[in-house]
């Protein structure tokens, strides 16, 4: 199932029942898991591992060099996990020596055409991007979280579970689980309450999120009381005490 019009380099790892398309590149020191789809013109740089049964469109760069003045031809990689869509143009690029030297992909993502990933970045699972969204270096994306059509992450900027952005965001801060935001900078418009009740939560944990975000948006606290209530609400509820304890780790900061 590999086009001979495919150049597959001596030392590349393939599965079983993968799929490489015509003019596709793939160079050595790759690991492609099995039943993964790989279309014609996609470049498949070394140091990528690639999990089970992802879809890799055309013209996609997969683990290209970290976009990092100081990078200078170290040993670095991209790690993708299974179940992966990624659209035509993507691009991710491996991790540099000024961070972990990795950038890790998820299970089960979707990104849409355009889509940039760049170095150190780590996302999690079931992640969506719709087209244009873009990561600066060593940005986290919690589980579920979506982000709109063009949405920008600054740098080392973390973005919480089931959080959504609008189309166009622009994230200079951290995004804390729940939350739906938008603008530029991003500012808070309550909580991802459709999502979430989409992915089976029930509304006494929607109310329980909602009241976390009253006590951290809506009241006259400081953000330190803002805190303390929230971790005097997640006693009783686990949603809650996440979102605490997100805001309590921000080293940049949260969206206000």
């Amino acid at each position: 199932m590999i086009d001979q019009r495919a150049s597959i380099a001596q030392g590349a790892s393939i599965g079983t029942n993968v799929s490489i398309g015509a003019f596709s590149i793939v160079e050595q020191e790759v690991e492609i898991g099995d039943d993964t789809w790989i279309g014609p013109h996609v470049v498949i740089r070394s140091g990528t591992t690639i999990g089970a049964c992802n879809k890799i469109y055309q013209f996609s760069s997969i683990g290209e060099d970290p976009q990092f003045a100081a990078y200078n031809g170290e040993k670095t990689s991209l790690i993708v996990g299974d179940g992966n869509v990624i659209r035509e143009y993507v691009t991710l690029n491996r991790g540099s020596p000024a961070g972990t030297g990795v950038t890790q992909i998820g299970d089960n993502n979707f990104l849409m055409a355009y889509v940039h990933i760049a170095h150190d970045s780590r996302l999690g699972n079931g992640i969506t991007f719709a087209n244009g969204a873009s990561l600066a270096g060593h940005v986290e994306l919690g589980d579920w979280a979506i982000l709109g059509g063009f949405t920008l992450v600054h740098q080392f900027c973390r973005v919480g579970a089931h959080a959504i952005t609008g189309i166009g965001t622009v994230c200079l801060k951290d995004i804390p689980p729940f939350l739906m935001v938008s603008g530029n900078p991003a500012k808070p418009y309550g909580i991802n309450s459709k999502g979430l009740r989409r992915r089976g939560f029930s509304e006494d944990v929607v109310s329980a999120i909602k009241s976390g975000y009253r006590c951290l948006y809506r009241s006259n606290n400081d953000l330190q009381t803002a805190i303390e209530e929230l971790q005097s609400l997640g006693i009783a509820q686990k949603e809650v005490e996440q979102l605490a304890s997100f805001v309590m780790t921000s080293d940049r900061g949260i969206v206000r």
